[in-house]
Formats: structure tokens, sequence, C-alpha cells
């Protein structure tokens, strides 16, 4: 091709130029890796991004367009000093987080577990901001806000969620399988758990009689995420199952309540907590299995953040962002042609 270029008259040369500058970069942004992550929620601060993800002491990700990230560091440098009293087994990777931004402090939630056991804790750890290049970075973990315990809680205190509701209430949702998904109220300072306590499950699958109570069963249902849109509080969830490549069966639904504690409904108004929820978006050949989203609204647009597993890559997790739509019933949709559309690249 170069030799037919350079051949040609000075218009067929700079022609031929393009087109091969066109294929030789093109194949090299198909070929920059995209941003492995599991379970990424975001933050902003003074025009940028930080992604906050599962990982060894919670990875941290910034951006100033959302497509290029830049490795930023770690929340903990070691680990949490009450980890290890939690989970034994504990192996440095701390689970689903969720960051929010309040009177001028960054509240980073976190969860502690050993995986399939409901042997679990979520804490929460502050900051001033997130510039690591400030003088005022630096994060201050503030311990346990709930714990549970195999024999002892039906439920797992894994992957929570903030929510302030229209009083300015904080409630974090949380829960993975055992007995589904729940709420409870939170107190003022946001480190602990609101006296007299206040508690509702907002979404839960069936789970199989005489299944043993440290066990997780076949209520794969897990990863809560509430945003509020209009006249509603909209429960995003994950079904199935995560983290097994082709094998995947993650996938996203949705339902909403005009009461925070719910109840869920889906489109079939079904209440989430007795089985229901409409599917959001569902795995494709390429992306077998995704989920454990976050939703947030950028330059006024609202987007679905998750993660997907990407078959040609032995079913390794990309971070995806998908544009929200709403239908005239004011029931999100999201297109699943984003999957392949939205590439992130990264600089570790």
């Amino acid at each position: 091709m170069l030799l037919l270029c350079w051949w040609g008259n000075k218009a067929k040369r700079w022609f031929c130029f393009l087109i091969f500058s066109m294929i030789i970069f093109g194949c090299r942004a198909e070929n920059l890796p995209q941003l492995d992550i599991h379970d990424p929620v975001i933050a902003q601060e003074n025009g940028k991004y930080y992604l906050f993800s599962t990982g060894p002491g919670i990875t941290i990700y910034q951006s100033i367009d959302r497509v290029n990230w830049q490795y930023s560091g770690r929340a903990f440098l070691t680990e949490p000093t009450w980890a290890k009293s939690v989970a034994p087994g504990f192996n440095g990777h701390l689970w689903a987080p969720d960051i929010i931004q309040h009177n001028g402090l960054f509240y980073l939630y976190y969860s502690v577990s050993a995986f399939g056991k409901n042997t679990s804790a979520m804490g929460v750890t502050v900051n001033k901001t997130l510039d690591t290049n400030s003088a005022d970075y630096q994060w201050h973990d503030k311990g346990i806000i709930l714990q549970s315990i195999p024999h002892r809680d039906s439920f797992n205190a894994i992957d929570p969620n903030i929510i302030f509701d229209n009083t300015g209430t904080a409630w974090m949702s949380f829960g993975s399988f055992w007995g589904g998904l729940k709420i409870v109220k939170l107190a003022d300072d946001l480190l602990s758990i609101a006296q007299p306590e206040r508690w509702a499950t907002i979404a839960k699958l069936e789970r199989q009689a005489f299944t043993n109570e440290a066990e997780p069963g076949l209520a794969q249902i897990e990863a809560p995420f509430i945003y509020k849109k209009r006249d509603y509080y909209y429960l995003f969830v994950s079904y199935g199952l995560c983290c097994r490549g082709d094998n995947s069966t993650y996938h996203l639904a949705v339902g909403r309540s005009k009461n925070v504690t719910g109840p869920y409904l889906d489109k079939s108004a079904k209440d989430m907590a007795k089985g229901g929820g409409t599917i959001l978006l569902k795995g494709t050949k390429e992306w077998p299995g995704l989920g454990h989203n976050s939703v947030y609204q950028f330059d006024g647009k609202d987007y679905l953040v998750y993660h997907a597993y990407e078959s040609k890559d032995n079913g390794l997790q990309k971070l995806k962002l998908s544009e929200i739509s709403w239908d005239k019933d004011q029931w999100p949709i999201v297109d699943p042609s984003t999957l392949n559309s939205y590439r992130s690249t990264v600089n570790k």
C-alpha cells in the first residue's frame, strides 16, 4: 500500500497516508488496555472524576473525561486494623465500595468479607479531599458500621450504598444472597446505625428450604444502588452469578418506590421483596455477564456505571458506562450496544 501511495500523484499520496494513519492509530486505540475493575463507584471534585472499586485497599483511578483513567493509589496502604478480627482469612481485598460527599467531607464505605460466607462487616473511612496532591489528603478510618455473623444473622453485611431521602435523612442499603437486600437508617454522623434502629427488606429472592444458615444458597441477589429521579427512588440490583467468565449469569434489574424504604415495585407491580424486579440489562455473547452498578448524573445526563466480563479476554472484568434514557412512564432504558461502544483506557 505504501508503494502504491509513493508512486501516485501528490493528492493520491496524501489520501493514502490519511487512510494508512487511520488504520495504524485505530488499531493502536483498539489495542489499548481497558480498565479492569469490579464494582465501580464515582465521585467528582474540582473537575475530576474519581473511580473507586473492589481491590487491594480499595483501588482509586482519576479522569477528566470518564474515558481515560489514571491510577491514583488506594484508600488503605495495608488494611483496616479490624479486618482480620471480622474475617480471619481476609486477603487484603476490600469489596464493593460506595463514595459520597457530605458537609465538606468524602465518606468511603466498604466491605470486609470471607468469600461465600456472611462473615462480613461494612466500615467507612473519611477524607477532606480526593486530590492526592493536597496537604489535606488523608483517609481516616472510622471503623465498623454493621457486622454479620454466621448462624446469628440472616443477612450479609456487604455492598453498602448510601442515599439521602427527601428530608435529608441518610439510609444505607446493603446485602448479598441470604435474606436479601436491606435498608437501615444511619445516624446524623453517617458513621453508625441510628437509634432506635429502623430496618426494612427492600429486595429478596426465595431461599431454598433447609439451606445451611451459614451458606449463601441459591437466592442470587446483591449490590443494591438507589437513585432518586423525579417522583421515584429507583432500586437497581444485580441478579445471578458474577466472576465466571462465559458462565457468568450476572445481570441488572430495577424497581421503584415513592418511599426510600419501599416497597419497590417492578413494571408489573410485583414487590422486589417478594421476588420482583424488571430486567434492565442482560449479558451478550461478547459480554456474557454484567452488573454491580452505580448511577449518576453527568452533564445533565444519567449514566449507568458497572462492570462487564469480556468473553474474548478470558472473562476479564471491564469498566462500562452507559447513558440511561427514560420512557414515557419514567422507567429507565439502557441500550446494550453501549457494551461495545464504550471503551476505557488506563494508565497504571
